[in-house]
């Protein structure tokens, strides 16, 4: 009896080049691991308050204001509280609050600390200028076109450690700092308008020598050669690594690096030594930040300007040894472990306003203490008090 199934069909073989290309890209998850080192850091852990504090006390200098000139900027300031009134209450070290000659409406005013602590700011950024504004050339060089739009320039500012008026304010003159705003197309641009415009360098980096990454300064450093350059490792207290991952570890660091300078379009998207490059943008992005760390929402408008993936996200997840993942107050913090962990043993440098950072969470520290003691009725001793009354015995004494 004759057979009705029909013969099947043999399939071609598919080339040797397919399948190793299939195969460049090696898909290894790792599990997270919770690191209580990290959520100890006050630079970290208040990293959420920490820029709309600074953005208010910039508002309330160098006279006070009634609230109702600060709430309506709510949005652009990000503050987590519903209410900016609200989230001034919640700093009484930082914001005083007082009724105002009409209606009495809450008035609100910079501490003494607070306004010592913004001067100190402006004048630590003037002495340090070349250093901090060198940072956000570093970033344009990253940049294929040596470019970036105006309002991601600005939306990184924070993390660089530049006044968030560097653009507006015709006082700073980016251009002594080597910078321009271009404006594409013909059309004229209003006052307040950045749609359109570009921060660029003056001679769009043309002739000028790429730098080092901090990649390659470690490998320096160790090897004392940039031929081959890992990428440092920091694993969790507790994780352990099956075998096979680690033998994959050991040949990814021993794939070739291309520097976030460096030109990739010849590198395949889908491939590790890709992988690599992304890491090694990452690095270092966030060798550029204050404090090395930044909350990953905030990175994906750089995504296409840095030549990242589209799901470039996933690395963070991918490679714990390199990024950590700071889950708080939903939100998600990437940190680089490199610079909480390395010690002494790295190139990266500790950015200069990085103790001014940390003087604003001194504040917010001892904030918590004073409505502590308002609660439980027992008298408040502020550093900041202690500051003054000791700065006023010198003066008697003298």
């Amino acid at each position: 009896m004759q057979s009705l199934a029909k013969p099947r069909a043999v399939e071609p073989l598919r080339p040797l080049a397919v399948r190793l290309q299939s195969m460049a890209y090696v898909d290894v998850r790792m599990r997270w691991k919770k690191d209580a080192s990290f959520d100890a850091v006050p630079v970290l852990t208040h990293a959420r308050d920490l820029r709309p504090l600074a953005s208010l006390a910039r508002l309330l200098s160098p006279s006070p204001a009634p609230v109702s000139a600060v709430s309506k900027l709510r949005r652009s300031l990000e503050t987590p509280d519903r209410r900016v009134t609200a989230f001034l209450r919640r700093f009484p070290a930082a914001f005083v609050e007082s009724v105002g000659p009409q209606h009495n409406l809450p008035w609100f005013r910079l501490s003494d600390a607070a306004a010592r602590l913004l001067r100190e700011e402006r004048d630590l950024f003037a002495a340090r200028r070349a250093d901090v504004v060198g940072r956000l050339r570093r970033l344009l060089l990253m940049c294929p076109r040596h470019r970036l739009p105006l309002r991601v320039a600005q939306g990184m500012l924070w993390h660089l450690g530049i006044p968030e008026d560097y653009f507006k304010c015709p006082d700073h003159d980016i251009a002594q700092d080597g910078f321009r705003i271009i404006t594409s197309g013909d059309g004229m641009i209003c006052q307040g308008d950045e749609d359109g415009r570009e921060l660029g360098l003056t001679n769009d980096g043309e002739g000028q020598e790429m730098p080092l990454s901090v990649l390659q300064m470690n490998a320096i450093k160790k090897f004392g050669s940039a031929e081959e350059v890992p990428i440092p490792l920091f694993q969790s207290k507790g994780l352990r690594l099956k075998r096979k991952i680690e033998d994959w570890l050991e040949g990814f660091q021993r794939l070739p690096y291309v520097s976030p300078y460096e030109d990739f379009s010849h590198i395949n998207r889908g491939s590790d030594v890709s992988d690599k490059r992304v890491i090694g943008v990452l690095h270092e992005l966030f060798s550029l930040f204050v404090t090395c760390s930044a909350e990953r929402r905030r990175l994906l408008c750089l995504r296409q300007h840095l030549g990242l993936p589209q799901k470039f996200h996933r690395v963070f997840e991918r490679h714990p040894h390199v990024f950590y993942l700071l889950l708080k107050e939903k939100t998600c913090f990437v940190v680089l472990k490199e610079a909480y962990m390395a010690g002494g043993d790295t190139a990266i440098e500790e950015h200069p306003m990085l103790e001014v950072r940390m003087k604003y969470v001194r504040l917010m520290e001892e904030s918590r203490e004073i409505i502590r003691c308002r609660r439980s009725g027992k008298p408040i001793k502020s550093e900041s008090m202690e500051s003054k009354e000791s700065e006023d015995s010198v003066e008697m004494l003298s």
